[in-house]
């Protein structure tokens, strides 16, 4: 029980430095990791056309959408492997791992030839991708108290668009830079060096974050105290379906599925109906001048996600959880059939783009704050990413059928997009068989 007087008190004035570290080691492992998958969104128009072969250009669409579909595969194998290794070796050394997972490949994936070479790039770094989310989130909910939790998770997944919002520069100043082409000695012989290769080579960059982990951080009192138990059963994916986990964990999978299958087939156009109503307006064909649109699109849609996803804590703290994931699936449905199938206009499109991404986005900062408090702690990890990675697996043929919908049905993005939006309604009777957690500390 808190003290009446703790009650009155703003949360953060309880936090301690060192609860402040982890929250901000476990935010730049995030922003980080965010960015080597949006470094992929910021590039794709340039990249997947250079890597696929003359005779296959109609083809491009549909490999964009295996290159994402390998990604969400990798992070879901990711998220389950190294959640249970985070729960049996400790967030601290885990989180290591995975950091530099990320890292190496992503670099490695400007060394790419041809499309399917990036696919198994954007397989391997997605490993670490899944990896870091359920050990950071983990880490963030032992660490910091129940008063405070909903807001400092909330914060740590919100962090997240600081990493977009460096893939949007990268796009801007360095994959549409035509100054960055070249060729690159390498090993005997010479690299085609262009602006999209460049932005994946600074996917090295992260790897420096390792040594301030192993430096600063320790190992959370609760997950110390879990493994000391005498008897206590290794984690395993087997314990999240028995007894009474069974429905937190298929509770958890669903949310995750339509979170993540509404981002990859809905959120992530947003940025492209600015550019296309830009170029139809003014019959634009500048490379350079289309790009910068697009990622104007892509920040507008950033910040307001940016936004939806520090208001998830208040929100939920005041609506409690569930009706803090009710309000962002209805939210979301309205705004993406806003943006794909009603408004028109440069100047309405910039002005709901904010919204649009504040209402599609928000939920899956829920994610962080709800995940953990379904598990007990020598299964928190585990859990959390199982439900966050495995809707990674169940939304992967979203992206097939999106690719699908515009190369064999032939519906604009806008079409496919507004479609795919209606999975929102999924979420909202999702929500009515979720359990409450808002008040309650974390099971052990």
């Amino acid at each position: 029980m808190n003290e009446p007087h703790q009650e009155t008190m703003p949360w953060y004035r309880e936090i301690s430095r060192y609860q402040w570290l982890v929250l901000i080691v476990a935010s730049l492992g995030w922003v980080f990791d965010v960015f080597e998958g949006q470094i992929f969104v910021a590039s794709m128009n340039e990249a997947m056309p250079a890597l696929t072969p003359a005779d296959a250009k109609q083809n491009i669409p549909l490999y964009t959408n295996i290159t994402f579909a390998a990604f969400l595969f990798g992070g879901a194998l990711g998220g389950v492997v190294f959640g249970i290794l985070s729960d049996r070796l400790g967030r601290k050394r885990t989180l290591t791992y995975t950091i530099l997972l990320y890292s190496l490949f992503t670099c490695l994936s400007a060394f790419a030839s041809r499309w399917w070479e990036m696919a198994g790039y954007r397989f391997l770094v997605a490993l670490g991708v899944g990896g870091e989310w359920a050990v950071a989130s983990a880490l963030v909910a032992e660490v910091f108290p129940q008063r405070a939790r909903a807001w400092s998770q909330s914060i740590f997944h919100a962090s997240s668009v600081l990493g977009t919002f460096l893939a949007v520069a990268a796009g801007i100043f360095v994959v549409a830079n035509p100054r960055l082409s070249g060729a690159l000695p390498l090993f005997g012989h010479e690299l085609s060096l262009t602006g999209w290769r460049v932005g994946f080579l600074l996917g090295i960059v992260p790897s420096l974050l390792i040594i301030w982990i192993r430096v600063s951080l320790r190992e959370p009192e609760r997950w110390l105290k879990a493994s000391r138990t005498v008897g206590e059963p290794r984690a395993s994916v087997r314990q999240l379906f028995a007894g009474a986990l069974l429905r937190r964990t298929l509770i958890g999978v669903g949310l995750a599925s339509i979170g993540l299958a509404t981002f990859w087939g809905t959120h992530i156009y947003g940025k492209d109906v600015l550019q296309q109503v830009y170029r139809q307006s003014t019959d634009e064909q500048n490379p350079e001048a289309l790009k910068r649109v697009e990622m104007l699109g892509m920040f507008l849609v950033t910040t307001g996600g940016g936004l939806g996803l520090l208001s998830f804590g208040p929100i939920c703290e005041r609506l409690g959880r569930r009706g803090a994931f009710l309000f962002f699936h209805v939210g979301g449905l309205a705004a993406s059939l806003a943006v794909f199938r009603q408004v028109s206009g440069m100047t309405a499109i910039a002005v709901l783009l904010p919204i649009f991404g504040f209402l599609t986005l928000g939920m899956h900062a829920g994610y962080a704050v709800y995940f953990p408090e379904l598990f007990p702690t020598h299964l928190r990890s585990t859990g959390g990413g199982f439900c966050f990675n495995v809707g990674r697996i169940l939304a992967a043929p979203i992206l097939f059928l999106s690719g699908w919908m515009q190369t064999r049905l032939r519906m604009s993005m806008a079409n496919a997009a507004a479609s795919l939006s209606l999975l929102f309604a999924l979420g909202v009777l999702l929500v009515l068989f979720a359990p409450e957690t808002k008040g309650q500390d974390l099971p052990e």
